[in-house]
Formats: structure tokens, C-alpha cells, sequence
């Protein structure tokens, strides 16, 4: 099966470039606050961290909701061909 054609591969590129908003979204809020309060550049890295921290949640949660809706499917399918 191509790639392209996988079940959930939207999905999986979709959480790619929602991670990645993510750290540049929290980054520029940092940068922001961090020259606000006259230190830009720690802003910046703690807004970077969470952004991170924030993608890789939502990634391992993604990631766990498809695990089981895999073995899910595979167990009707067992089930479905022993019938």
C-alpha cells in the first residue's frame, strides 16, 4: 500500500506540523515575554522547551489512541476470520 494511501497519515502529518507550530508558537511568546521583562534569550528557550514538552504530549497520546484502534481492528479481523 503507498504510502500516501495509509489510514492515518494525514493524521500523523497533521501532528508533525501541529508540534511544530507548537514550539515556534510558545518560542515567539517566550522571545516576547523574555523582552519584556529585559531577558530574551531564557524567554526563549523555556518557551521552546514547553512548546516541545507540549508536541511530544500530544504526540505519545496520538500515538497511544492509534495503538489501540490498530489492535483493535486486528482483533475483528482474528475474530471475523475464525467465523
Amino acid at each position: 500500500m503507498p504510502a500516501d494511501k495509509k489510514p492515518g497519515s494525514k493524521r500523523w502529518a497533521g501532528l508533525g506540523f501541529e508540534m511544530a507550530a507548537g514550539v515556534v508558537g510558545f518560542a515567539l511568546v517566550g522571545y516576547w515575554l523574555g523582552r519584556y521583562y529585559g531577558n530574551g534569550a531564557v524567554g526563549l528557550v523555556i518557551g521552546a522547551a514547553l512548546g516541545v514538552v507540549g508536541g511530544m504530549y500530544n504526540l505519545i497520546r496520538a500515538s497511544i489512541v492509534t495503538s489501540r484502534e490498530e489492535s483493535d481492528r486486528a482483533r475483528e479481523s482474528d475474530s471475523s476470520q475464525k467465523s
